[in-house]
């Protein structure tokens, strides 16, 4: 992979450490991670269970803090803001898809897609709000409230919701773990078509080679460390890469895509 120029960097750390607990109760989740996750572009995270990948997406957002090392959407540098300012970053450059769908159930479709505007006091631009309810094709759902909608329905308002503002980079946390197969296909394929469409940045954690077959590039990492990067997965390399991890050390060096 070409190396990303520093502006064409959606997201990065540099030198992540993040350290749970002390003595002998201590656990390096992450340790000296550097990466940057490109714009415009979708990529999964992926490693053994354990391996800090949800830990560098949490850091990595911005809801967690490193130990030490440094974190940045775009050229801001997380730790240099206060409560209130990194506050705002969240809510306004950064986009959140989690496993559970985390909609209102009282509000409507069109509400929930709004919301983070509505809390903002902004109206958010109706045209490219529009375009994306044509993506996930939600357009006859948006007067139903989420108890109306099926699972993969649910999450797809809530990628909507998470792209509504335009952030400069949406986080997704194992998005399709409380999906069927077939309504987690069609989640994936909406995040990898907004990307493509819409020129969006996706960065994803996932344990299921199938999903990450759906990114432009997946990161590795294994014992809080980058271990590799593939380029053009597909899920066969990602679990041939994925049963490496299990061969030990000596294995592992040397077995780049």
């Amino acid at each position: 992979m070409t190396t990303a120029t520093r502006t064409e960097v959606a997201a990065r750390v540099e030198g992540a450490v993040k350290v749970y607990g002390s003595g002998d109760t201590e656990v390096r989740a992450l340790d000296g991670v550097s990466v940057g996750f490109p714009a415009g572009r979708f990529t999964a995270i992926m490693g053994p269970s354990g391996s800090g990948k949800s830990t560098l997406m949490h850091c990595a957002a911005g809801l967690d803090t490193l130990t030490s090392g440094s974190a940045y959407i775009g050229d801001t540098e997380l730790s240099s803001l206060d409560d209130r300012r990194l506050t705002l970053l969240r809510r306004d450059r950064v986009g959140f898809v989690f496993q559970a769908f985390n909609l209102l159930p009282t509000l409507t479709v069109a509400e929930n897609i709004t919301l983070p505007m509505d809390l903002a006091g902004t109206k958010g631009d109706a045209e490219w709000i529009d375009a994306l309810v044509d993506v996930v094709g939600l357009g006859d759902r948006l007067h139903h409230r989420p108890s109306e909608l099926s699972g993969g329905q649910q999450q797809r308002v809530a990628v909507a919701r998470a792209f509504a503002g335009r952030p400069d980079v949406v986080f997704a946390d194992e998005p399709t773990g409380n999906l069927d197969s077939r309504s987690g296909e069609e989640v994936l394929g909406l995040l990898a078509g907004t990307v493509r469409r819409m020129d969006r940045t996706v960065v994803m954690v996932t344990h299921d080679p199938v999903a990450a077959a759906h990114a432009d590039e997946v990161v590795f990492l294994a014992d809080g460390r980058l271990v590799d990067r593939m380029e053009n997965p597909t899920a066969e390399r990602v679990l041939d890469r994925l049963k490496a991890f299990d061969a030990g050390p000596r294995d592992q060096k040397g077995v780049m895509s």
